[in-house]
């Protein structure tokens, strides 16, 4: 990446977060908690009743970012504050995460709760890490460095998520009595990661510039708010691409968020459920910042449609999977294309929006990446209970990704560039 020393070191210490953050994504969203979730503190519930209290906890996390993140990301954006916002939520969801071990069992509630909270941290610190993108380098390089933020995060991920695997399967290497008290230790673990490597971001990364003192943050951004819905009803590309990123990633977070659920709804071994998400999460380290430099070459758009076909393909697939096999094949897709697809939104995004303006208008990009978790995780769960079979969860996803990838032809790119 060539660019300024001084920048390069701002630049990794930025990643670095996607690297701290990460190990809640894959520990929590989409590995160890479902499992504990549902063998656990649900295991009095059957497996689609104990899927829809996760799909339901999902949605409740993402309504709350839905009422607060537009707001949030004016009021940041005013007191040039997105960094400290930021840590004001990332600090405390972490300590959440390591209360998870504390929870009884068949307490599903508790642990829900600290889920909502702890998930409601998690998505509010990474709309203004989002945010801070505009300010951490030149327009060029958007697209290698968010490819680079979630390729760092993959590759954190997974190795977190590995220890704490070798933990569950060999307890006694580490002095532990049983599976189980791994687990719960490793949501301890997983707190402390992501708080100490975030600490890069907090000594390194400068705040942008703010244009209000702190008491005039809540009235100021409230008027800021009203003047970009004005800006956003105005401006055609820019609605269009979040209605697009509502509808298709609503898809790629319920496949992050009810993979491990659905396949051990399907009955496949807890074994094979972490091989499959560790093979997504290092698949994706490399395929993320490839897809960032192909972003570059044949353009964002082309990028976002491509991974869109081939989830398609993948939920498919997915719906008629029988073996382990299957699984794992479908895992290493999902981790060539999952990543790129989420990089690739967030640069293509910040190319359309007014940089002196990038928390707030993040705060949308959020609140509809968000507001579609709202629907698509309950819809998940929905599917299979109404028609008896966990396998018709997979037609949310197809429709989901098919209306995103028609409406994002329909973005111009040109109008969006003028502003």
């Amino acid at each position: 990446m060539s660019a300024p020393r001084g920048q390069r070191r701002v630049v990794r210490a930025w990643a670095l977060y996607d690297w701290a953050n990460s190990g809640f994504a894959t520990v929590v969203l989409a590995g160890l908690f479902p499992i504990v979730f549902q063998d656990y503190w649900s295991a009095a519930a059957e497996p689609s009743v104990a899927n829809l209290r996760l799909g339901w906890a999902n949605g409740l996390a993402s309504l709350v970012i839905v009422l607060i993140a537009p707001l949030a990301g004016a009021m940041a954006d005013r007191t040039g504050r997105r960094k400290r916002a930021l840590l004001l939520f990332a600090f405390p969801a972490a300590a959440l995460t390591a209360l998870f071990a504390l929870v009884p069992a068949g307490m599903w509630w508790l642990a829900a709760g600290l889920f909502v909270l702890a998930t409601v941290g998690f998505m509010a610190a990474n709309l203004f890490y989002d945010s801070l993108l505009v300010a951490i380098a030149p327009r060029r390089r958007w697209h290698a460095v968010s490819g680079f933020g979630f390729g760092l995060g993959y590759l954190g991920g997974g190795l977190l998520y590995l220890g704490c695997v070798i933990a569950v399967l060999r307890p006694g290497w580490f002095g532990l009595a049983s599976a189980l008290d791994a687990a719960l230790a490793a949501f301890v673990v997983t707190g402390l990661w992501w708080a100490v490597f975030s600490l890069p971001l907090a000594f390194r990364v400068p705040e942008p510039a703010g244009t209000a003192p702190r008491t005039a943050a809540l009235p100021g951004g409230l008027r800021q708010l009203r003047s970009t819905l004005s800006h956003l009803r105005a401006h055609r590309p820019v609605w269009i691409f979040l209605l697009a990123y509502w509808l298709y990633i609503d898809g790629v977070g319920t496949t992050i968020r009810m993979a491990v659920a659905y396949g051990r709804s399907l009955g496949f071994e807890q074994n094979d459920l972490i091989v499959a998400l560790l093979i997504t999460q290092f698949v994706g380290f490399p395929a993320a910042i490839a897809m960032g430099a192909l972003g570059e070459r044949i353009g964002a758009r082309r990028g976002i449609l491509l991974g869109l076909g081939l989830y398609i393909g993948i939920a498919v697939w997915g719906a008629f999977i029988q073996a382990p096999w299957e699984f794992y094949t479908i895992a290493a897709l999902v981790g060539l294309v999952q990543g790129g697809v989420q990089a690739l939104s967030r640069s293509f995004y910040a190319g359309l929006i007014p940089p002196e303006r990038a928390g707030e208008f993040f705060g949308f990009y959020n609140l509809l990446g968000k507001f579609a978790a709202l629907i698509g995780p309950p819809l998940f769960g929905l599917l299979g209970v109404w028609f008896g079979d966990v396998r018709y969860s997979m037609l949310a996803l197809i429709v989901l990704f098919m209306a995103g990838a028609l409406l994002l032809m329909r973005v111009d790119t040109v109008e969006g560039e003028r502003r």
